[in-house]
């Protein structure tokens, strides 16, 4: 029996919640065909991704020492300063910013502040790595792991396939300087930050571990390029049709019977 990819995808949740062998083989056969149906449709698709290479490499080797993420290569730069059998986590301060799509503009003053810190940190040995998230740049990668502009995220990153703790702080769009944060650094991020975790974890999360964490972003992504408007129409026809329906169902039957209690209508 043949599935089609539309079944295999609709399919996914059951059997990946399902703790049977046979169910797990299954599983990941329909995976390999949602991946490669996704992967297909959106290499029609053109990319709404946007990476200056140039741009990348002069400040990874400047003075700041910043990496910025996309959706190529975030992965190979979060590990890559990883030590293989190491057991103490290489720390991560990854800014998730953006520009008047993903921040309405408000990012400014903190990516000020977090540049500053970086060129702080670069002279400090035991200072974090620090990388930069553009969602204006990278909406995918943004909607893959649920990432909100205005968050600092610290990872803890530790060779794979070792789970990876994420902690998450929200910083003031406005008031946030320099010496905030290297105040943050000083006093500990834990005190101030909440471990991130759920569905969207870019490594311990459910989709990430399912291999699945692009394909997710690419649909929500999409979804986010219909306006509202479009969904509020959706509704207002589906609901017509609804009633439409009912009405309908109610002529065919004919008169409805009597209430209890009730002489029936004469004829």
């Amino acid at each position: 029996m043949h599935f089609s990819s539309t079944a295999a995808l609709l399919a996914l949740p059951l059997l990946a919640t399902a703790d049977v062998p046979e169910y797990q083989a299954q599983f990941q056969q329909y995976l390999g065909q949602a991946q490669g149906y996704v992967e297909k449709f959106a290499s029609k698709i053109p990319s709404p991704n946007r990476y200056d290479d140039a741009a990348a490499a002069a400040a990874k080797s400047g003075s700041d020492k910043i990496s910025t993420l996309g959706l190529h290569n975030w992965k190979n730069t979060l590990y890559e300063p990883v030590t293989s059998g190491s057991a103490t986590p290489e720390e991560w301060w990854l800014l998730i910013t953006g520009g008047n799509k993903t921040c309405f503009g408000r990012c400014g003053q903190v990516e000020a502040a977090f540049n500053e810190t970086a060129a702080k940190f670069a002279t400090d040995d035991k200072a974090p790595h620090m990388a930069l998230l553009n969602c204006d740049d990278q909406p995918v990668l943004c909607n893959a792991w649920s990432a909100a502009a205005g968050n600092l995220w610290i990872l803890e990153m530790l060779p794979e396939p070792s789970n990876i703790n994420i902690w998450s702080k929200r910083l003031n769009m406005t008031t946030t300087t320099s010496d905030d944060l290297v105040q943050l650094h000083k006093n500990g991020y834990k005190e101030e930050a909440h471990l991130h975790d759920g569905l969207f974890h870019p490594f311990n999360g459910a989709i990430a571990q399912n291999g699945l964490s692009t394909v997710v972003g690419y649909v929500l992504w999409a979804f986010s390029l219909v306006p509202s408007w479009a969904f509020m129409i959706f509704v207002s026809f589906f609901s017509r049709r609804m009633m439409s329906g009912r009405m309908e169902d109610q002529m065919r039957g004919g008169p409805r019977p009597a209430a209890t209690g009730q002489a029936a209508p004469r004829q």
